[in-house]
């Protein structure tokens, strides 16, 4: 491990889980570079990355009374940053699977409805955050945002054949990755939110 970014020693966390405050902040900064790290690679963009380390630094120094062993922050604190970047995944699935009521129609779903969609929900953001880093970025801008190719392109630093062969892998992982954990992915998975089809 780069000796450069450390993660607290264990007297130092035990200090902080019996309430020493200057432990506790001392804590959270050295955990910082490495939190960075995780959620930058673990979270579609930049900025879900910057607030998936923010939160998880601010639980850190809410609840570092309930870690158990003081030798497993860094794992402790990677599925905090998992579940938050999985949160994120989420929060855009469902923002994108809203649709404007049609006259007529019922304005609640029905329980079981609700269920079944949150449950459909999770499994596409599981899946979408067990992709690669560099696959996940691009699915996510392209499919999920709705950003244009040229925009992804550009922002990702890639060619448009580059951007396009990488978002083609990245459907392609992700609907096999659906086929193994239920139905098959229906056609919305190659269709961007609000777009036509086109990568």
């Amino acid at each position: 491990m780069n000796r450069r970014f450390a993660w607290p020693d264990e007297r130092l966390i035990k200090a902080a889980q019996d309430g020493d405050v200057t432990s506790l902040t001392t804590v959270v900064m050295e955990s910082q570079p490495h939190v960075r790290k995780f959620a930058l690679s673990l979270c579609a963009s930049p900025q879900d990355a910057e607030d998936a380390a923010q939160e998880a630094l601010i639980i850190l120094y809410r609840k570092i009374g309930t870690l158990r062993a003081t030798g497993a922050l860094a794992s402790w604190m990677f599925r905090i940053v998992r579940n938050e970047c999985l949160r994120q995944v989420r929060l855009l699935a469902s923002r994108s699977g809203e649709e404007p009521a049609e006259a007529g129609a019922p304005a609640e779903p029905s329980a079981e409805d609700a269920v079944l969609h949150r449950l459909e929900v999770e499994r596409i953001a599981a899946a979408v955050g067990a992709l690669p880093r560099d696959q996940r970025q691009v699915l996510i801008m392209r499919d999920v945002q709705g950003l244009p190719g040229r925009t992804v392109a550009h922002a990702l630093g890639l060619s448009s054949a580059a951007m396009k062969s990488r978002l083609h892998r990245a459907r392609a992982a992700l609907r096999d990755s659906l086929a193994v954990t239920g139905r098959a992915p229906d056609q919305t998975v190659d269709r961007p939110v609000g777009g036509e089809a086109r990568p």
